[in-house]
């Protein structure tokens, strides 16, 4: 078999799925040519590859989706292949047929697939035909918001509206009731429009408390097709994807190797050539049905090379060559456990909105096994990070970002997908966790804090999990992880030791409680939130004889020098990873998805500080303020209107996602501060109400 089955492939996407195609191309010895439109001329992909052609503007429909752009950059460089990655041109069949007449290869299926499995209403009849198990719905085509509300009732609620040429979550919506429906409609059919240029629109029924889990599937040329076992990706925030693992917890080997068999017959039925990704919804008693298939690579293909060793951008590439699978059913096993979380640029603190802006940090945990290696070591060796036959934990991170990249209003808010592979679940799981606690992201609201609360939440451990875990967990919103009985007294303890630390230590300085054996106590008062804590800390060897409000804790130990952003403290055996920023009197620590402010002072002057009055936030109740940064799509109402709570007052495009701001009472409104088009920053006013006497 050649090793080298083309001399220079062109990647025709951006940011993680960019770098991670060039990789695999590199450790092949295959040349890489990027593209890049003006917002991304700075980009790590850019740097990556060995060459970089310019296609445009920042809006995708004016580079990235332009396949002209993408087949003259091919010309100029002389790249033999395009990889898609994913999203943007990487299910549009004419795209593939347009490379094809031009002579160039489209590293993925053929265009008959494409098409036949990128429109759903068509793939889930063609599933049908193949034997494959299908949810009931209509899939005619649907006039408008009317007739979908006669639709979804005749089905019967909950009905899932979707787009038919959608995907990542766009273009979908649930429906309880015929309000709901209509609503839905209309604003899938928009989204649809603007994401992928067709408002088609199709209604199933929504299966309650169901599992998303999905297939890999493998395809030659020649005939040969296989699947790599299965992804759960039930832990989804309106319909987009947050966190996966291979394999289900779930799952039992009848149900994995019936929904595979299925997942190749549909394959084989279109003729199937390339990586694909047969999409499943399962009820409580293991019945599953078809969703969707997805002719590309997915986002969370990672956790699938961990479990495996299967390298699938090579695969992709080899198969596109024309070469044979050298895998049979019989090789593909499961070694192992792999999670990833997807890091977004999302403030979950407001409703997960995104959030742009330049990362002023950015300082991923290393990649490798954990505790082997040190940050600027190479990535584990093996098929696309494969953990196969070790024991140690590895951390993967796939990325697009560094130090002081932009993170673009134009683009996915995707940053980072962290991933981690260990023997068992709860190691994979422990492993995550500690990972994201060492995940420095500054500069832009992101969901860090989120994914670290998911890891430590019970129903996560046991796997008892559902696409409306998120739904019924957080059914408020998310304001932080609960601090659990003893972690106050912990995050009290490392505030208190990073104080004598730092007043003690000097600056650059190592570590090593034993330069503090022979020291005085040291006795503070540290005030979280609402609890105030002595704390009385003996230096010793080998850290600090530390009590907590009388309660002697024993030895505990502490990793940090001064001016750092991490620090790990070791109490009654546990090792706890925390971000560390200064504020006044204290620090902020961020630890397991909690983000609470310790303030640190002297028994005497704590005394004053809890006399001092709380600083009160200026009232904003009669304005409506932007939520992220974004464009304004449609103004609803009028100045001098009344309206009514719950009342849709503006849509707000962000991220490619529109938003419904709602009235939050009966209010009139006094005037208006944009208007349609204007491009607004988070917390910019859009109204302004009457104030009521």
């Amino acid at each position: 078999m050649s090793n080298k089955p083309f001399t220079k492939i062109l990647i025709a996407n951006r940011g993680e799925i960019a770098c991670r195609v060039i990789k695999t191309a590199k450790k092949m010895g295959i040349a890489t040519v990027a593209v890049y439109s003006d917002a991304d001329k700075d980009a790590v992909h850019v740097r990556m590859a060995d060459e970089a052609v310019h296609i445009g503007p920042p809006q995708a429909n004016q580079s990235y989706l332009v396949a002209d752009k993408i087949i003259e950059a091919c010309r100029k460089t002389g790249a033999q292949a395009v990889h898609p990655g994913y999203g943007f041109l990487s299910e549009n069949a004419k795209f593939c047929e347009t490379l094809e007449a031009a002579g160039i290869t489209f590293i993925g299926p053929k265009p008959k697939a494409i098409e036949a499995m990128g429109d759903k209403i068509t793939s889930k009849k063609l599933a049908q035909e193949a034997g494959v198990s299908t949810v009931p719905g209509h899939m005619g085509l649907i006039a408008d918001a009317e007739e979908a509300a006669k639709i979804s009732a005749e089905i019967g609620y909950p009905v899932m509206i979707k787009a038919s040429a959608g995907g990542g979550g766009k273009g979908m919506r649930i429906a309880w009731n015929d309000e709901e429906a209509r609503e839905g409609f209309e604003r899938s059919k928009s989204e649809a429009a603007s994401s992928f240029g067709d408002d088609r629109i199709f209604i199933e029924k929504f299966v309650e408390q169901p599992r998303h889990i999905e297939i890999q599937v493998l395809a030659d040329s020649h005939g040969n097709t296989l699947y790599l076992n299965e992804r759960e990706c039930s832990i989804q925030r309106r319909n987009q994807k947050v966190i996966e693992e291979a394999p289900s917890p779930f799952l039992d080997e009848e149900t994995r190797k019936a929904m595979g068999e299925q997942s190749v017959a549909l394959a084989k039925a279109v003729d199937y050539e390339s990586a694909g990704t047969v999409e499943f919804i399962v009820d409580k008693d293991r019945n599953f049905y078809f969703l969707e298939m997805n002719t590309r690579l997915q986002v969370e293909h990672p956790v699938t090379e961990l479990i495996t060793g299967v390298d699938l951008v090579e695969q992709m590439i080899r198969v596109a060559a024309g070469e044979k699978l050298a895998l049979t059913q019989d090789d593909i096993g499961i070694d192992g456990w792999a999670i990833e979380s997807r890091l977004y640029a999302e403030d979950p603190y407001r409703n997960f909105l995104p959030s742009i802006g330049r990362l002023t940090a950015y300082a991923p945990p290393a990649e490798g096994p954990v505790g082997e290696r040190s940050e600027g070591d190479p990535v584990a060796e093996g098929p696309g990070g494969s953990a196969i036959g070790g024991g140690t934990p590895i951390i993967r991170n796939d990325t697009g970002v560094t130090d002081g990249s932009e993170i673009s209003m134009f683009y996915d808010p995707m940053v980072a997908k962290l991933c981690t592979w260990a023997p068992t679940r709860d190691e994979a799981t422990e492993a995550m966790a500690d990972a994201l606690d060492a995940f420095v992201v500054d500069g832009i609201g992101h969901n860090i804090p989120f994914l670290s609360a998911i890891m430590a939440h019970p129903k996560w451990k046991s796997g008892d999990i559902s696409t409306k875990f998120i739904e019924e967990e957080y059914p408020e919103g998310f304001e932080g992880a609960a601090p659990g009985e003893n972690d106050l007294r912990d995050l009290a303890v490392a505030a208190a030791l990073l104080k004598r630390l730092s007043a003690r230590e000097p600056l650059g300085a190592t570590t090593g409680s034993n330069l503090h054996v022979g020291g005085t106590p040291t006795n503070l008062s540290v005030f979280i939130g609402d609890e105030r804590m002595a704390v009385e800390a003996i230096p010793a060897a080998g850290g600090f004889n530390v009590t907590v409000n009388g309660e002697a804790l024993g030895m505990v130990e502490i990793d940090w020098r001064r001016g750092q952003t991490l620090a790990r403290l070791t109490i009654e055996g546990d090792t706890l990873t925390m971000r560390v920023n200064p504020v006044t009197a204290g620090y902020r620590l961020r630890h397991a998805g909690m983000d609470l402010v310790a303030k640190v002072y002297s028994p005497h002057v704590a005394e004053l500080a809890a006399l001092m009055p709380v600083k009160e936030a200026p009232d904003t109740s009669n304005l409506l303020l932007c939520p992220m940064p974004g464009l304004v799509v449609s103004l609803m109402v009028n100045k001098g209107e009344k309206v009514e709570e719950g009342q849709a007052l503006a849509i707000i495009e962000a991220m490619k996602m529109e938003n419904v701001l709602r009235a939050e009472r009966q209010a009139t409104v006094k005037r208006l501060a944009v208007e349609e088009g204007d491009s607004l920053a988070v917390d910019e006013t859009i109204m302004e109400f009457e104030t009521s006497a």
